[in-house]
């Protein structure tokens, strides 16, 4: 007798239901009567809301139409009040003293073929970092990524792969954090959570806590109030022994080294801005970058 076969894991090629390609005759009525109502109430923008975009919302509501909608309104509204439309022109020149600071990148892709985004907080210097920047361009250089990665990554990434790629996978490195540390931070932290789940829902695949001191059950205990169930659910606690899990998930030489990869970019990986989107061959497969333009015309 041939041995059993291993477990299956889910083939990320294969649509997880609520997502196209696999909806019930319920979510396919309710996503046309979405799109419809929208379009009625002069909120439609068909140049973003295409059926994935408006599943993100409705998933993100357990297909609840009404909240759903309100989600996806309150975004638009926010978005005008941002000029989200434009904040490619946004100039963040002061991005490489800050990385010197509080590292925040986007680092090639894991073995789903999502983009890796990656914060090391223990490197945090908040006087030097608030001497260059404030919060709030911090937060505007933020949107500007989840804009880019919706537009350029995603887009690439499905490109690379064979199959749509709808989220991120993120590494929080805490090495070396203490909880002082984090209350002088925590304001961004909490402010850029809600960015996330409010404004670009259901885009966040995993999400890996490395490091995780002994207190920080006291800082998780003021998070994790402001995060929905859903995402809650998707975050994985480590210590220090957060390498193997890593790995399990993310290959090594697209894992920097400093945590526990074989990837060294010339001039640093937090700089490198390493992954698909980056790849001549994948950007004209993937429609080159989108409705992007050339960041560096607004301050």
């Amino acid at each position: 007798m041939p041995p059993n076969p291993p477990p299956q894991v889910q083939d990320p090629s294969k649509p997880l239901p609520g997502r196209l390609g696999n909806l019930s005759i319920p979510q396919q009525h309710t996503l046309e009567k979405f799109k419809k109502e929208l379009q009625n109430e002069g909120f439609f923008v068909p140049e973003r809301h295409d059926d994935a975009t408006l599943l993100r919302f409705l998933r993100a509501r357990q297909f609840d139409l009404v909240k759903a909608k309100e989600m996806i309104i309150a975004a638009e509204k926010w978005r005008k009040e941002l000029d989200v439309d434009n904040i490619a022109r946004f100039d963040y020149s002061e991005q490489p003293e800050v990385d010197k600071y509080y590292p925040q990148y986007y680092h090639s892709v894991d073995k789903d073929g999502r983009p890796v985004y990656i914060e090391r907080l223990g490197k945090l210097d908040i006087k030097a970092l608030y001497n260059i920047t404030t919060q709030e361009r911090q937060l505007k250089h933020l949107v500007q990524e989840y804009e880019k990665m919706i537009i350029q990554r995603f887009p690439a990434c499905s490109a690379k792969v064979g199959h749509p790629v709808e989220t991120s996978c993120t590494i929080l490195d805490l090495h070396n954090v203490g909880i002082g540390q984090f209350y002088r931070v925590k304001d961004y932290v909490l402010a850029a959570s809600q960015i996330g789940q409010n404004y670009y829902p259901e885009t966040m695949g995993k999400f890996y806590i490395c490091n995780a001191p002994y207190l920080f059950t006291t800082v998780w205990s003021i998070i994790k109030p402001w995060l929905d169930p859903v995402t809650v659910s998707k975050i994985a606690i480590l210590g220090k022994d957060y390498k193997q899990e890593l790995l399990a998930q993310i290959p090594a030489e697209n894992l920097p080294r400093e945590l526990g990869g074989t990837c060294e970019c010339v001039g640093g990986c937090s700089m490198s801005d390493k992954g698909p989107w980056n790849e001549s061959g994948i950007k004209a497969k993937a429609g080159g970058n989108g409705t992007m333009v050339e960041a560096g015309t607004e301050g």
